[in-house]
């Protein structure tokens, strides 16, 4: 069974980060409050635990996952950025963008993408987000909590836990999030390339179209 935190979404409760930097640690999937929606979150070098999540949302290893970063000062160890892609990330970070970018050698290959050697990486703007990674002192990998059949994010924390609770190690209950799952933007081409359409605008990237995916 699921342990259960109520952890403040502006002002998180240190204890409570430690706790749940400890069951990251020790290979746990977690339920964790974005600005976007709830994500599922593991730890990025535990293989068994980023299986168990990819099992749980019902995806495969052709589905990116998003490397979650606390700020753009990580950028580099993880993704190869020109200046033209920093400036534009720079723009609207942090926020609900996921951007796929090409990965270095320092992202596991189980991680990228297996042909396209690519990772999704995203600046979240969210206090217990970015308090878990300062703890943890490591990015963590994450998916969109979207449960099969479902085609919406989960964004109430007592649903989670009733769903999931045999499934996940922790829900960090951090209030209702918006029900709407982040923008997903390529960067790898010549000109930006709309993947999903989620929250934030889409101006600073030249772009106006929706398309539809799943990261």
């Amino acid at each position: 069974m699921s342990q259960y935190f109520r952890i403040h979404a502006d002002n998180p409760q240190q204890r409570l980060i430690k706790q749940a930097a400890q069951v990251v640690s020790g290979g746990g999937v977690i339920a964790l409050p974005t600005d976007s929606s709830y994500a599922l979150a593991c730890r990025l070098d535990d293989r068994s635990a980023v299986e168990r999540l990819r099992r749980i949302r019902g995806i495969d290893e052709r589905q990116h996952l998003s490397l979650l970063v606390r700020d753009l000062s990580e950028l580099a160890t993880f993704a190869m950025v020109d200046n033209r892609q920093f400036r534009m990330i720079r723009s609207v970070t942090p926020g609900p963008y996921v951007f796929v970018l090409q990965a270095t050698k320092e992202v596991p290959r189980r991680l990228s993408h297996p042909s396209r050697k690519t990772i999704g990486l995203r600046v979240p703007d969210h206090e217990i987000v970015r308090a878990l990674i300062a703890e943890l002192g490591e990015p963590l990998i994450a998916s969109t909590l979207i449960l099969p059949p479902d085609d919406e994010p989960l964004n109430d924390p007592e649903e989670i836990r009733e769903r999931l609770e045999k499934q996940i190690d922790l829900v960090i209950d951090g209030g209702a999030c918006p029900r709407e799952p982040s923008t997903v933007i390529d960067l790898t081409g010549a000109t930006p390339e709309l993947i999903r359409l989620g929250r934030g605008p889409l101006e600073p990237f030249g772009l106006d179209a929706p398309a539809h995916s799943d990261i």
